[in-house]
């Protein structure tokens, strides 16, 4: 049977820009930590995956010294891990006041899928909790209830390392030549690929200009048929799947029928042996 497995942040929601970054900043404040990133600054970090592997890359001798944090590694890791677990309240809690809406054609894509009788998961670097927030916030509780969730540190190595999608194949038991990833960033893409996954695309705000060469289709959105239409805008189709105004669940069959669009030059190591169950997160 297939699968359609969802990449979290800039797939479900568009979260990045008005979710993680001035959840980030606020946290900053609360703890007094010299930094704020704007949204160029952000748009660099969000090349490393993963929330606390973000923070550490600001731990530079100087700005260790200016925030006044121990020196002792063990202290160190401690005030990061705190630092992240007050950074995603404040993200649930920006997800859920409603104000981020889901992307055009999520739900209705996972919708269709479930009722064809695909698998549905999601497969994200982000904090458990932030993605089951996100995940609830875009297919409502009920829908939701259906994916399995594969989210934060259950892997070691974060995308673009195929870690995390080859956990999920793993823990589900698919063929990963029946699955589908729909990712919006560069190293999603990566990480797809090198689990064996066919990928689809759709690029959002911090990554429309990112390379995604080995994706079986890129575009703007899934988009939504009316009355609150979002014609989708295909930027790449590679393997001829040739959506129409909105991506259809046929369309993303079609990129299974096709075999993929094949994998880029360069790719991640291979995946690490798959981790603990992810139920007992």
């Amino acid at each position: 049977m297939p699968a359609l497995i969802f990449d979290c942040d800039g797939v479900l929601a568009d979260t990045e820009r008005d979710g993680h970054l001035p959840a980030f900043n606020k946290m900053f404040e609360e703890f007094g930590l010299p930094v704020r990133w704007s949204e160029a600054e952000y748009a660099e970090k969000l090349k490393v995956g993963g929330g606390k592997e973000r923070m550490r890359t600001l731990l530079t001798p100087d700005f260790i010294a200016a925030a006044g944090l121990p020196s002792d590694p063990d202290a160190l890791e401690e005030q990061v891990l705190g630092w992240h677990r007050r950074k995603t309240e404040i993200y649930t809690h920006i997800i859920r006041s409603g104000d981020i809406p889901p992307r055009p054609g999520v739900r209705r894509v996972a919708a269709e899928a479930y009722e064809a009788g695909w698998t549905l998961a999601v497969a994200s670097t982000s904090a458990e909790a932030s993605v089951r927030s996100v995940l609830e916030l875009a297919m409502g509780s009920e829908l939701a209830g259906h994916f399995g969730v594969f989210a934060g540190d259950i892997v070691q190595r974060k995308k673009p390392a195929p870690d995390i999608y080859a956990l999920a194949v793993d823990r589900l038991g698919l063929d990963p030549k029946n699955v589908v990833a729909i990712e919006d960033s560069r190293n999603g893409m990566l990480s797809a690929l090198s689990a064996g996954l066919t990928c689809a695309v759709t690029t959002s705000s911090y990554t429309e200009e990112e390379d995604f060469t080995g994706a079986s289709l890129v575009v703007s959105s899934l988009g939504d048929p009316p009355p609150d239409e979002t014609v989708t805008r295909v930027l790449n189709d590679p393997t001829g799947a040739h959506p129409g105004s909105w991506v259809v669940l046929a369309d993303l069959a079609a990129l299974l029928a096709a075999g993929g669009a094949g994998t880029p030059s360069s790719n991640p190591p291979a995946a690490a042996p798959p981790g603990p169950d992810p139920r007992s997160h």
